[in-house]
């Protein structure tokens, strides 16, 4: 045999002892999805064999009929190995969950608008501590509310001028004071300003409502969750002189080919989209909005897009958005974010502020929660590691340190009697065998 045929029959042997392997490796159980770059769990420190009980995990809920359906992704060193749709996407036609559905993301729109704004930090737009009154001017003059003497009659609450303006910063990071539903004097006055929002309004159109209203407490002061974000999406807009939609769309959506992300689901994909669900006295599943076109999501006019929480959006997509952000800033080639201002925004700005949404162990990013304390938080996930939820039960979280990411989408509210967050964390970090 010649020394070139000899050649030519050991590079056959390599490549099919390659193939074979390759195929001993691929997981026989994931969706075959463009952009979900699949492995087996043993590949990256991980068994399979524990995965499966996160399935197991969140079958109970289905089958208690604590949730409808549930999807969860787990990736680590960039390869998803577990991608799993359980129960309905609508339990009352039976219509069975698929990996594509299309959920309410709600807050997890957040870190997404975050992301827009930093990317325009990077352009020059803005720096950090700069007011937010150099774009919005409504924000000037600023007062906040406070209680009055107990020698006075006059009110609910007095105001004096804030001690500083409300900053860039402080609206990423949720410290700026705002009104708003959850806490605070002037509860009373965002739910009457809430209610006066009507058919063809804009972010524009609330913000210059709020910014009427007085600060909780003076910027900088406390954590406190609100609508910074939207703020922070209406920055977005003035800075770049576009709809928030739009920016998204060109910036971020079309070049990480997120092609299910939408603040309005287009009618073609109504049969992906999910039902929204609440607990009745008993903790079962009752309807709350049904996946039809008088849901929000297909609205006219479409002019409200909320950086808050206004997306929507599926676990393929949104995987691909923070596996750009673990990478540093970039993904299959198309940089977002630089690796520093990924490092920026998944520091902790709040020192020891009391993050109370999370608890005890978190501090705040820009439009991230981060794990500061394993102790306090309670959370397998590692220190560094930045998360956040959504309304109707989402949620996810990137670990820097284990270069892993772990969604769940699933859609009931109020969800705080279920462990589906917590259960996810659990259940992902007790199959790392590395």
């Amino acid at each position: 045999m010649t020394t070139l045929a000899t050649k030519w029959l050991a590079w056959v042997g390599v490549f099919l002892v390659a193939v074979t392997v390759g195929l001993a490796n691929a997981p026989a159980d994931l969706p075959d999805m463009d952009g979900v770059p699949t492995a087996e769990a043993e590949t990256v420190g991980m068994s399979s064999e524990r995965l499966e009980r996160l399935d197991r995990v969140m079958q109970g809920y289905i089958d208690r009929n604590e949730v409808a359906g549930v999807v969860t992704l787990v990736a680590r060193h960039g390869k998803v190995v577990h991608f799993s749709a359980l129960g309905k996407r609508d339990a009352e036609s039976g219509a069975p969950m698929p990996h594509d559905a299309i959920f309410r993301i709600a807050s997890m729109t957040k870190p997404i608008t975050s992301t827009a704004l930093m990317m325009l930090y990077e352009e020059g737009h803005f720096q950090l501590r700069d007011p937010i009154s150099k774009w919005l001017p409504e924000f000037a003059d600023i007062q906040v509310a406070l209680p009055p003497p107990t020698q006075e009659r006059t009110g609910r609450y007095k105001t004096i001028p804030a001690a500083r303006p409300i900053t860039v910063q402080h609206i990423l990071t949720h410290t700026a004071g705002l009104a708003n539903s959850y806490r605070g004097l002037m509860q009373p006055e965002f739910q009457e300003m809430s209610a006066q929002t009507k058919p063809g309004d804009t972010v524009g159109d609330m913000l210059k409502r709020l910014a009427t209203l007085p600060l909780n407490f003076h910027p900088g002061d406390a954590w406190e969750y609100g609508r910074g974000t939207d703020v922070v999406g209406r920055l977005v807009e003035v800075m770049s002189g576009q709809t928030l939609d739009e920016f998204l769309r060109a910036r971020i959506f079309e070049p990480l080919d997120m092609t299910d992300t939408h603040f309005y689901v287009p009618e073609s994909k109504r049969g992906r989209f999910t039902a929204l669900y609440h607990p009745n006295a008993d903790g079962k599943i009752e309807l709350t909005e049904a996946p039809t076109a008088a849901s929000r999501f297909f609205a006219e006019p479409q002019v409200y897009f909320s950086g808050a929480g206004g997306l929507a959006s599926t676990a393929r997509d949104y995987f691909r958005f923070h596996q750009m952000m673990l990478n540093g800033g970039e993904l299959e080639g198309t940089r977002i974010l630089s690796r520093k201002t990924v490092e920026l925004m998944t520091a902790n700005h709040t020192g020891d502020k009391g993050i109370w949404l999370a608890g005890p162990g978190y501090g705040f990013g820009l439009g991230y929660a981060i794990v500061t304390d394993l102790g306090p938080s309670g959370t397998p996930r590692s220190v560094g590691s930045y998360y956040w939820g959504g309304a109707y039960g989402t949620i996810f979280w990137v670990d820097p340190s284990e270069e892993l990411i772990g969604i769940l989408m699933t859609q009931i509210r109020p969800y705080t009697h279920l462990n589906t967050r917590a259960d996810l964390a659990t259940m992902t970090y007790q199959a790392i065998i590395d």
